[in-house]
């Protein structure tokens, strides 16, 4: 272990779509966490921003421009691109500066205000980026994606149409209760049947829209918490941000291919897999000492893949899983109580920091209408492009 380092404050601006800058959801997602953790901005050692994502470019230098808008006052600042896993990127860095006595107490912030529709590339031709190519070459949007492996899904593990709409109707109903989710309305399996077919057999109501919106969390050391006040805090116990290994036989994106296996052996196990399993190792826990997980539900078919490659089920048996409600609200591991990316939407590098700001509320026990009872260890997982891991098990 690593060490554990504690969340004193967590906050979030309400995703949507609300049509101003980045800048200003980060700065109100910043003032709650500081608001949540009984700080002044001028107690903040270090920030370290997300960095917002434009067709797999860094668009902007968060750390500064957040430490800028809250008014320059010493503090170091970083900034941190991985994509959807920009947030625990963020979070990990956040986590090392502590442990290493850079700083006391950190503000970690991510923050975006998404184009409409589907993500698609920056202008200009960029023949050595691989985001680019997929969309340019193969034409292979994030929703073709999501429908190849849910095609996948169908083909190995005998998934159906009819399972991917349940995972909608279950997050739709703890998003009904989250007053920072963008879609508050329960959805139903005939409204997610009824919806226009975006990449078959997905519909428009299995993939996860775009969104604005911002998170922030304040981390401190374990004795800076204990000087504060704090003597049962949330503590980060792990952060995974691991990588691939060669060679991979599973399609995944950016790269639409299969590396060679003819002359080397496959790799134990799944890139996601391997996301959870070092998080798992590093905590020194299993998935049966889980509470609850938010997962990266791009789309409802990716989510039943997260079941497996959490631990929480056996490969093919995520469908089962959540035909029997151990998923749902009450269930053996409920998954995506906040609501999720379903309920959300994706404003990329603040996602992986919301997961964890849900993760602390349920904690601490102040999730009201959606409160897991009893949480007292919670795991978030989601995959940056360009192989980028992300997983963080906070515990209570």
């Amino acid at each position: 272990m690593t060490g554990e380092v504690a969340v004193l404050g967590a906050g979030m601006h309400p995703w949507g779509k609300w049509g101003h800058s980045f800048v200003e959801y980060g700065v109100t997602a910043a003032r709650a966490a500081l608001a949540d953790a009984g700080l002044d901005w001028r107690d903040i050692g270090s920030v370290v921003g997300a960095d917002t994502v434009r067709g797999g470019y860094p668009g902007y230098v968060a750390g500064a421009t957040f430490a800028k808008a809250l008014g320059w006052q010493g503090a170091r600042v970083t900034s941190v691109y991985a994509a959807c896993a920009s947030g625990a990127q963020a979070v990990n860095t956040a986590r090392a500066q502590i442990l290493s006595g850079q700083a006391d107490v950190v503000l970690v912030v991510g923050a975006d205000a998404a184009p409409k529709g589907f993500f698609r590339p920056a202008g200009g031709d960029r023949p050595d980026d691989p985001d680019w190519l997929r969309f340019r070459v193969l034409g292979a949007t994030n929703p073709t994606y999501f429908g190849l492996y849910a095609r996948r899904r169908m083909a190995v593990h005998g998934d159906t149409p009819e399972d991917f709409a349940q995972v909608k109707v279950k997050n739709s109903a703890m998003g009904a209760l989250n007053p920072n989710a963008r879609y508050r309305k329960r959805v139903t399996a005939d409204d997610v049947a009824a919806s226009a077919v975006v990449a078959d057999p997905l519909r428009l109501l299995d993939i996860c829209a775009t969104s604005d919106g911002g998170a922030a969390l304040v981390l401190s050391g374990m004795e800076f918490a204990r000087r504060h006040g704090r003597t049962d805090p949330v503590r980060i116990r792990a952060v995974s941000t691991v990588t691939p290994r060669y060679p991979s036989t599973v399609l995944d994106l950016p790269d639409i291919a299969t590396d060679s296996a003819v002359a080397v052996e496959p790799a134990a196990g799944t890139f996601r897999a391997s996301i959870a399993r070092a998080a798992y190792e590093e905590a020194g826990i299993g998935p049966e000492d889980l509470s609850l997980a938010e997962v990266y539900d791009l789309s409802t078919a990716l989510e039943l893949q997260w079941y497996e490659d959490l631990g929480l089920c056996a490969e093919g048996e995520g469908a089962k899983l959540l035909r029997e409600g151990a998923t749902s609200h009450g269930g053996r591991i409920p998954v995506n109580v906040s609501g999720g990316l379903a309920s959300f939407g994706e404003a990329v590098p603040a996602q992986a920091i919301a997961q964890v700001c849900e993760l602390v509320w349920q904690l601490r026990e102040e999730a009201g209408d959606r409160q897991v009872a009893g949480a007292r260890v919670g795991i978030s997982a989601n995959q940056g492009l360009f192989g980028h891991g992300s997983a963080v098990i906070a515990v209570r």
